[in-house]
């Protein structure tokens, strides 16, 4: 069996940076309560070895409100202005683990709103990271995630309007809707915030698909970088198979196959990777 690990699969810069800050303030003398506004990242793994270790997860802004003492850390996905200002209203010591990515992000569209643009966030509706971004924006603004939403959407002619990305969107996919939103916007000021890291890990990924029989990607169920990476390989490798950890991979799936690809998420643990690239080499 010839396996093809990506070089780029595990966590990221701004994951690693997260995870190790809330691991750092576990390790500190006996002090307050810790919190994460969220899971920090998005791994079963991870969060419930830090839930063991006393870290606890606020899920809302209502949560927050309650608690009269702590250590509250700022995930890598950021958070909207309104939880700095609920957690400075509460006293609670702040941790902020944003990825510096994403804090970009966040000033682009603070000044933006500040000057009256009409700021487009192309991603995910749902995902915390977007959420944290349409915090930071103070006046009209708009998610979009297809080529529909972008072809009805209604602008005032003449009005400036200033277009960014969730860090982990699918890079192709980012340039095609920008290309449909330039049909309607008058001179829109573009700023790709798809981070580096992602696209070289979306760019590996479909490199490999393309090259062998099977491809497994692991990551988090609720990891939208990992979704998308599964995306990308599926539509170069059509025996692609999504999994969180070595016990969801099923030997029936590799029994014919001579080349196998993987890669992981930016959620994704490193020794979930070691032991998935292990059992494939020695037990396919």
């Amino acid at each position: 069996m010839e396996v093809k690990l990506a070089k780029t699969a595990g966590f990221c810069f701004g994951v690693k940076r997260a995870v190790d800050t809330v691991y750092n303030q576990v390790k500190q003398p006996k002090q307050l309560p810790i919190y994460t506004f969220g899971p920090i990242i998005h791994n079963e793994e991870v969060t419930s070895d830090l839930e063991q270790k006393g870290v606890k997860i606020i899920h809302s802004e209502d949560e927050l409100e309650e608690l009269e003492q702590g250590t509250l850390i700022i995930r890598s996905h950021g958070v909207g202005r309104r939880i700095y200002e609920i957690a400075e209203s509460r006293n609670l010591y702040m941790v902020d683990a944003t990825c510096p990515f994403v804090k970009k992000i966040h000033k682009i569209v603070k000044e933006a709103s500040e000057k009256g643009d009409f700021v487009i966030i192309i991603g995910s509706r749902e995902h915390p990271e977007v959420q944290g971004i349409c915090g930071w924006c103070s006046g009209d603004y708009t998610v979009i995630s297809t080529e529909k939403e972008a072809a009805t959407l209604s602008i005032s002619e003449g009005r400036k309007v200033t277009i960014v990305s969730q860090t982990t969107f699918n890079l192709v996919k980012f340039k095609y809707l920008v290309a449909v939103l330039e049909k309607i916007c008058y001179n829109p000021y573009i700023v790709n915030t798809i981070c580096n890291a992602t696209q070289e890990r979306q760019a590996e990924a479909g490199e490999i698909a393309s090259s062998v029989e099977a491809m497994i990607v692991i990551g988090g169920k609720n990891s939208s970088n990992t979704q998308k990476l599964y995306e990308i390989c599926k539509k170069e490798c059509g025996n692609t198979y999504y999994i969180q950890t070595l016990k969801d991979l099923s030997a029936q799936n590799f029994q014919t196959v001579c080349t196998v690809g993987i890669t992981a998420g930016a959620s994704t643990p490193k020794h979930i990777i070691e032991e998935v690239q292990l059992h494939v080499r020695t037990n396919f």
